[in-house]
């Protein structure tokens, strides 16, 4: 503490997947680096273990790429989807890219290891184990709104209450953060919880691929998280889990899974640990306050169905990054605001197409019941399964590769096109036209309330968005922390 600087370039809340990355990479631009993490033991969670083509390629730019090696990752290269004992596979569309960029699936905890192990290793950074109690302002006092963000207040790991000034303060201290009705308005679901099991020593029927069973009443996923193990998630829908876990799994959810791993799902059921997590949607409206930035789970979450939540983290890191570099100093807060006061409508081609499609896609693979929703459900699958434009277009969105929300939109709706003139052919009917009409009903109340929680001038028309509320306008003539 003796040799720290009286006022850091950058103090980052958290020390996740966000935290770390950001803290390597503004090192590598020559900041001076607090980061503050409640915990610094190895994570142990059960959903941030795939980490999408386009997540690797931004943690390739940041530097990191390095960071997937030596924990025994696994290369993923696509999807099997399985819908009553039918199977259709799906690549990446990774054609162009060099050989090294595909998926890859690990152990959360050794892949955060390996971010904070590359992060401490720069001289810049300093890495402390401790909990940030509030925000502070210039004179050291609670933080309002209006005032300038000028560092935080924290309990360190041995009780001590201390203090850390800095020019730029970012809280990205994960879905479970202390900080975030401070710096926005959030809007937060909890749709359904993953129950998670290991299976050990088991083969895939698609070796190096995610595998997705439409199920009823609701997906359940494989995949590789090392050499030895799989990784299977079942998602259970609704607010409350059942009485009995070991009992659901065993009577609900073991006659959806496919032949061909049922056995090996209910010997893990029997002798695996059964660990729960709740799944959250989280849509926040920032107030980027000066001297202060959100950025990861903090503030924004998807259905984690898709697995893209690391992608979205990596790529904000970097257009954060590059937003900054052009600053020779941090030290003016008003220079700062104006620097990043467009990152949370730049970062919206990338999170609002991953977004829209992990919480869209969760709510067409659940099993209703209503028979349109049903067809809706099957068209899914069955386009995937045409294979080519159908299926790399789809993916193309959902690995990161293509952050375009409007393909998105013009895939989905296509989707349910496709459903529509399946009920039409070979001859219409009054009963396939009326469900045709309430299949399109469907999709549009699936997709158009999640664009707008998103933001359509934010998703389509970045430049038209508004900037989020901060304290730029009222306090035009805030002295930078140095001056005082």
């Amino acid at each position: 503490y003796a040799s720290a600087p009286e006022i850091w370039d950058v103090i980052l809340v958290g020390a996740g997947v966000a935290g770390a990355a950001l803290a390597y990479a503004q090192a590598k631009d020559g900041r001076r680096v607090l980061v503050i993490e409640r915990d610094l033991s190895q994570p142990d969670r059960i959903v941030g273990e795939l980490l999408q083509p386009g997540g690797y390629l931004a943690l390739k730019r940041l530097g990191l790429a390095s960071a997937v090696d030596g924990i025994d990752s696994q290369k993923v290269y696509g999807y099997a989807l399985f819908k009553n004992n039918k199977c259709a596979a799906v690549k990446y569309p990774v054609e162009g890219f060099s050989e090294d960029v595909a998926g890859r699936s690990f152990h959360h905890g050794r892949f955060v290891q390996r971010m904070r192990q590359a992060a401490v290793q720069q001289k810049t950074v300093t890495m402390r184990q401790g909990f940030v109690k509030k925000l502070v302002n210039p004179e050291g006092g609670d933080w309002d709104e209006g005032q300038v963000v000028a560092g935080v207040a924290y309990k360190t790991g041995d009780g001590v209450e201390r203090t850390a000034r800095a020019h730029l303060t970012i809280v990205c201290d994960g879905m479970y953060s202390s900080m975030r009705k401070r710096l926005s308005e959030p809007k937060i679901k909890h749709p359904s919880y993953f129950v998670g099991l290991i299976l050990n020593n088991v083969s895939l029927p698609y070796p190096n691929h995610g595998h997705v069973v439409l199920a009823k009443p609701s997906p359940i996923l494989f995949y590789p998280i090392s050499s030895t193990q799989v990784r299977c998630l079942v998602d259970v829908p609704g607010e409350k889990l059942p009485g009995e876990m070991q009992g659901y799994l065993r009577a609900v959810v073991a006659p959806e899974v496919p032949d061909v791993l049922r056995t090996h799902f209910l010997d893990a059921v029997e002798h695996s640990q059964i660990r729960v997590m709740k799944n959250t949607e989280l849509y926040a409206h920032p107030l980027h306050p000066q001297g202060a930035l959100m950025l990861g789970d903090a503030f924004n979450m998807r259905h984690p169905l898709t697995g893209g939540g690391m992608t979205v983290a990596l790529s904000d890191c970097n257009l954060l990054c590059d937003m900054l570099r052009p600053l020779p100093s941090l030290e003016d807060p008003r220079a700062t605001s104006r620097s990043t006061a467009d990152f949370y409508t730049r970062r919206k081609p990338m999170s609002a197409t991953i977004n829209t499609l992990a919480n869209a896609l969760y709510k067409v693979f659940c099993y209703t019941g209503d028979k349109a929703h049903e067809e809706m459900r099957q068209a899914c699958f069955d386009y995937l399964a045409l294979g080519g434009v159908y299926s790399s277009g789809p993916v193309s969105l959902l690995s990161g590769l293509n952050p375009r929300p409007s393909v998105l939109v013009m895939h989905f709706f296509m989707v349910a096109l496709y459903g529509v003139g399946r009920l039409l052919w070979p001859r219409p009917t009054l009963k396939g036209l009326w469900m045709g009409v309430l299949l399109l009903l469907g999709a549009a109340r699936i997709i158009l309330p999640i664009i707008y929680n998103e933001g359509v001038r934010a998703v389509f028309f970045p430049a038209l968005a508004p900037r989020p509320t901060g304290s730029l306008a009222r306090a035009p003539s805030t002295p930078n922390l140095a001056q005082r």
